[in-house]
């Protein structure tokens, strides 16, 4: 057995501690979903905290070289679980990695004190994030690993973080003696038993010791799901990310409690993540609006989620979406869509937190332009070191993407699916009309600022005056005698007599014409030939 003090906190044990953490919450999410009836029982617990780690041990991986000291690894794995904490546990686990990372920022070499020292600051501002904390949850479970820590030193730091582990589980057991609604569904706390996992990551890290779990054999009962109707709080759960200075977040606190419960708002430094349950979705959003600049809103209606449980799905498509029509077609043909705003790219966190999500264990990925396959690619790498079988199909353009995505067929082999869906995007010859933001030398000659230009597989091919005449122009370079389809993608700027236009002109080539209003920004038009 490696020895407790043969391992330092340094930033590498971080970010070990964050990949075990995920493979651990990954294997016993299933578990800790089942035991979730409070503060709503709708099962999402355990997905929600392995989705929180999970985005924090990708932050952790995107640095390529971490120093040595701990400081700031641990601010990536803190920021990286703001930007991705899901429910109510999960945000609250971001601010307990939060309070981590405030006491080991100051650290060079954290010492068993260090580590005693952070847990007490993470479960301080976990419960002054919680407007009304209540005992028997994970709060209390987080309290009493700080104190259990702390009664353990002066010792070494795996000394520590075994008694952290072992209060914790302590505490853990005794949960339904705090809260009656666990008494009745004979069930210990849900977000306590994730803690303990994530804990007994730490120590499996420091020492190699991998704990034999003995608390759900003694103290949870197997049980059906709570039915829908005892739930009567509030209906919304409503989450957003909030650019918003620090001082204005006590008054926004304020205004959100008087909405609902189970207020969680979780952050500092001018980003939060705000998470609450109420019945008024509109006053909760502009709360947030008047406090500052709210984005990556969520709402989940919690009565409707506790219904109906998500179907089983055994492989997913995951394309990249430029526009707002575009996603909701691939959202209707059964891919999950990434949605990106103008002029960005997913992240790889956009690809592996939506293959998480569906709980698939194969991926098709399509990265429906150039800039985002190497992103894609990374998250396939990712998502393989969690046993998932994934690929990414060759896709630089969303057309090609479509066209993938028309032919995919669920009941195939993987393999064949893949080498289906491939053949069809290449046989998509790929175009687009923009126009120029600076004056340049192209393949088509010089440009200036206003200039349309035309694109056929990723090269500038047509400089004009108009988008239609452009537009008509690239797609006579496009055909060919062999084409049967041709699409057009409309953005937001498409001049209104464009479809007609084209229409007309490919009447006598008797080609079949599909127009798919797209939405997309600084594309007026996106051309695919088939």
């Amino acid at each position: 057995m490696t020895q407790a003090s043969d391992v330092a906190l340094d930033a590498a044990a971080l970010r070990k501690w964050m990949l075990v953490s995920k493979d651990r919450l990954g294997a016993r999410r299933a578990e800790i979903d089942a035991l979730n009836v409070f503060p709503v029982p709708d099962g999402d617990t355990g997905t929600n905290m392995y989705l929180t780690v999970e985005a924090a041990a990708i932050a952790a991986c995107e640095i390529a070289d971490p120093e040595d000291v701990p400081g700031p690894m641990a601010d990536a794995i803190a920021r990286g679980a703001l930007l991705g904490a899901r429910g109510n546990s999960g945000v609250i686990l971001s601010q307990l990695l939060r309070g981590l990372a405030d006491v080991l920022r100051q650290a060079d070499e954290p010492s068993g004190d260090t580590v005693a020292l952070a847990l007490g600051r993470a479960a301080d501002l976990a419960y002054a994030a919680v407007s009304r904390p209540v005992e028997g949850t994970v709060l209390t479970v987080a309290r009493a690993a700080a104190e259990s820590a702390s009664t353990a030193t002066p010792s070494s730091v795996a000394q520590v973080a075994r008694a952290a582990a072992e209060g914790a589980r302590e505490a853990l057991a005794k949960t339904p003696t705090q809260l009656p609604a666990l008494a009745d569904a004979g069930v210990v706390d849900a977000g306590g038993k994730g803690l303990v996992v994530v804990l007994d990551g730490l120590v499996e890290v420091l020492t190699g010791e991998v704990h034999i779990d003995d608390v759900s054999d003694e103290v949870i009962v197997a049980h059906e799901p709570m039915p829908h109707g005892e739930y009567t709080g509030p209906r919304y759960e409503v989450m957003y990310l909030l650019d918003a200075e620090d001082v204005g977040i006590p008054a926004l606190r304020s205004r959100l409690d008087a909405l609902g419960d189970s207020l969680v708002v979780v952050g500092g430094g001018g980003l939060w993540n705000v998470h609450v349950h109420t019945d008024s979705i509109g006053a909760a959003i502009e709360a947030g609006i008047d406090a500052g600049r709210p984005h990556r809103i969520a709402v989940t209606d919690l009565i409707e989620q506790q219904r109906h449980q998500p179907r089983e799905i055994t492989r997913v498509v995951v394309a990249v979406a430029h526009g707002p029509g575009v996603a909701e077609l691939l959202e209707e043909s059964g891919a999950v869509a990434v949605r990106t705003p103008p002029r960005g790219r997913p992240s790889t966190r956009d690809f592996v937190r939506a293959v998480t999500t569906s709980g698939a264990r194969e991926a098709l990925l399509l990265p429906s332009d150039a800039d985002s396959t190497p992103v894609a690619k990374a998250a396939a790498e990712f998502l393989r070191d969690d046993d998932v079988r994934v690929a990414v199909v060759p896709s630089r353009s969303i057309v090609q993407t479509l066209s993938a995505v028309a032919v995919h067929d669920a009941t195939a082999g993987f393999d064949d699916d893949v080498v289906t869906m491939a053949r069809a995007s290449s046989a998509t010859r790929y175009g687009g009309v923009t126009v120029a933001s600076k004056e340049a030398i192209t393949t088509a000659g010089r440009c200036q600022v206003g200039d349309v230009l035309g694109l056929v597989d990723g090269d500038i091919v047509e400089i004009g005056d108009a988008v239609d005449e452009v537009a008509l122009r690239i797609i006579d370079r496009m055909r060919s005698s062999t084409s049967e389809l041709v699409t057009l993608v409309t953005g937001s700027e498409v001049p209104d007599d464009l479809v007609d236009m084209v229409g007309a002109h490919l009447q006598d080539a008797l080609l079949d014409l599909e127009v798919v209003p797209g939405g997309q920004p600084f594309w007026p038009v996106i051309v695919g030939v088939e």
